[in-house]
């Protein structure tokens, strides 16, 4: 009883003390008390309930009947919308705060919402080695579904949350990439319906410039009912070397030798200052030394950007082994390193012991709770940024970063970039080794301004031939956007198929105008 008479009073207490500061103030000041509170709870119970749908789902086998029936669904849907004159645009009904992007499209609220609910897995080919999937399906519970039965997905891009529909018509990566491509290069095949409400499917083979325009595209040519993916044999284990690497040129030296070797099967580097970094490659093994394993993903280890850094302040290499679901998602429990800024002490290892079983908090939620104060204090003061550049640019493209945003630590991921048609292919003809540059974080540069200091950024990226992640802000032009992308393929097609009364072009659904 006295410790129920002691939790009373605390949040007496703590309620007074909000009443006095002022709710606004304590959620942009002291944010870790609401996420500790309501987010954290919040986001176990959302889990628990998508893990226990898609268990009871696959163990009924109701997807694939009901697969048919939803896509007519929504078939019926886009037809309704031509039978009304076609007076709006269509998006889909998905509200924007579910999304992984930190920002919400304002465009939801004028467009005709399209109800797509499909996040199901509806097959498992052993033969094709394929997977065939709904579009919200999601990383974690894809690499959930498969791992056991032997198979996983070529790129399994960062993070649980993130769907099929929004890696293929946004994009994703992984440190696998240097070898895969990105995401939208280990699919085979889509099934869209259009504008006219029929239903297509696509591949390099049928339909090919459909297939090929859809990535990058962000929904504007049709919605997405159905992938397929490529799968490889799952191994238990990664094994995971850790090499400190100081000196840009050195760290840069490091990085692109290491991508362009095909046995390692996941390259990936952290860069913790100017002149600092961890370089580390990992191959696919099913044995391991059993001193040697680190269970990363437990609630209870550290950070995995944490535990990376001790490696360099200790200046030594390292080899461990984690296993595979664990080295997929290592970025997952501290949302990359994003989750310092929002619960500062959620690395401490007496908050992990208690409370890390809870983390992350769902991205979703916090975009739904953030208010305006929070937003505005984020737009000017944070950058959650991916810019996609030549490895040949790679050191000038660290010193860029660093004399224009000052954010660390920097996210390096390799990928090899084919010669596709598309939005984004190499300038040559042949394919091209790339980088993704994430930064993530408050910019320490002096007088930082968010506008003016992206536009630098993405000029320069426009210069070396580079591209934009589309999730993040975007300040360019119309022009300047349709300069680093390639547009042709896709006006093309969305004249050809009656596009432009049906969806917006891309661009005003990714411009900082079109996203609060």
């Amino acid at each position: 009883m006295s410790a129920v008479w002691s939790l009373g009073a605390g949040l007496l207490l703590l309620l007074l003390w909000v009443r006095h500061r002022g709710l606004e103030a304590v959620l942009v000041h002291h944010r870790w008390i609401f996420v500790c509170l309501f987010l954290l709870p919040l986001s176990i119970l959302f889990d628990v309930y998508y893990q226990l749908r898609a268990w009871a789902v696959w163990r009924l086998h109701s997807a694939p009947r009901q697969h048919a029936q939803r896509v007519r669904h929504i078939q019926a849907q886009v037809r309704e919308w031509k039978n009304e004159g076609s007076k709006r645009y269509m998006c889909t009904g998905r509200p924007g705060w579910l999304t992984v992007s930190l920002r919400v499209g304002k465009y939801k609220k004028i467009h005709k919402n399209i109800m797509i609910n499909l996040m199901d897995v509806l097959e498992v080919d052993s033969e094709r080695q394929v997977v065939r999937v709904e579009p919200l399906v999601t990383m974690g519970q894809l690499t959930a579904h498969l791992n056991p039965m032997g198979w996983t997905i070529p790129v399994v891009p960062e993070l649980d949350d993130l769907t099929v529909g929004g890696l293929i018509m946004g994009t994703g990566i992984e440190s696998s990439s240097h070898i895969y491509g990105l995401f939208q290069h280990t699919c085979v095949a889509y099934e869209l319906v259009l504008a006219d409400g029929s239903l297509v499917r696509c591949s390099p083979t049928e339909n090919s410039d459909l297939f090929y325009a859809v990535p990058w595209s962000c929904g504007t040519l049709g919605f997405l009912v159905a992938a397929e993916i490529k799968m490889i044999p799952a191994k238990k284990y990664v094994k995971i070397h850790y090499e400190p690497v100081r000196g840009l040129q050195k760290i840069c030296e490091k990085f692109t030798e290491e991508s362009k070797k095909k046995e390692n099967s996941f390259v990936e580097g952290l860069v913790y200052s100017l002149e600092e970094a961890v370089i580390m490659t990992g191959v696919l093994t099913d044995e391991a030394e059993q001193s040697k394993i680190n269970r990363i993903g437990n609630y209870y280890k550290p950070w995995f950007f944490k535990h990376v850094e001790k490696y360099l302040k200790a200046d030594k290499t390292g080899v461990e082994y984690i296993p595979s679901r664990h080295y997929y998602h290592r970025h997952t429990r501290s949302i990359f390193w994003e989750l310092q800024d929002i619960i500062p002490f959620g690395n401490n290892p007496v908050f992990r012991y208690l409370f890390g079983w809870m983390v992350p908090p769902k991205i979703s939620l916090l975009k739904l709770t953030q208010g305006e104060a929070i937003r505005k204090l984020y737009e000017q003061h944070h950058v959650v940024q991916d810019m996609l550049v030549p490895m040949k640019s790679l050191e000038k493209s660290i010193q860029t970063f660093h004399v224009d945003l000052n954010v660390y630590p920097l996210w390096l991921c390799p990928f090899i970039l084919p010669n596709n048609p598309g939005m984004v292919h190499p300038k040559g003809d042949e394919a091209e080794l790339y980088v993704d540059i994430g930064a993530y974080g408050e910019p320490k540069r002096k007088q930082f301004e968010a506008r003016a200091s992206m536009r630098q950024m993405e000029k320069f990226v426009r210069s070396v031939h580079g591209f934009q992640m589309l999730y993040a802000d975007c300040y360019m032009t119309r022009e300047e956007f349709w300069d680093m992308f390639d547009g042709s393929l896709y006006h093309k097609l969305r004249e050809q198929m009656n596009c432009k009364d049906a969806f917006p072009e891309v661009y005003d659904k990714i411009c900082k105008a079109a996203r609060h």
